[in-house]
């Protein structure tokens, strides 16, 4: 094999991770995004044709650090991830035709709620 075909081989091999990659593994558009206090961070919301799915996303990765972010249909019961993160926590999805969804997250000692959204 070539120098040059050989480079091109390991080139595609080392390419940026994909997109989603950047959306914490959610699909769909991006809804609505969710500011945490002090800057450390967001939650982002996604919403596609069937299902809202959520991230907490840190400003600054670095260290581990306390991460949760939860999604909860009306009538239904929240999905949650929550742990010891260095970059996002998340996503967390949840049928969401014609269904309104109350999310929050938090990064360490700060935290946000939406309230009842994408009705």
């Amino acid at each position: 094999m070539s120098a040059a075909v050989l480079a091109l081989c390991l080139s595609g091999m080392l390419a940026a991770p994909p997109a989603r990659a950047a959306t914490g593994g959610c699909g769909g558009q991006l809804v609505k995004s969710l500011p945490l206090g002090s800057g450390s961070g967001e939650v982002r919301v996604y919403k596609s044709r069937t299902q809202a799915c959520a991230a907490a996303f840190a400003r600054h990765p670095g260290p581990r650090r306390p991460m949760a972010v939860s999604i909860q249909p009306r009538g239904g019961v929240p999905v949650r991830d929550a742990g010891q993160f260095t970059r996002y926590a998340g996503p967390v999805a949840v049928g969401a035709i014609n269904r309104c969804v109350y999310v929050k997250g938090s990064i360490g000692v700060e935290s946000v709620e939406s309230g009842w959204i994408l009705c």
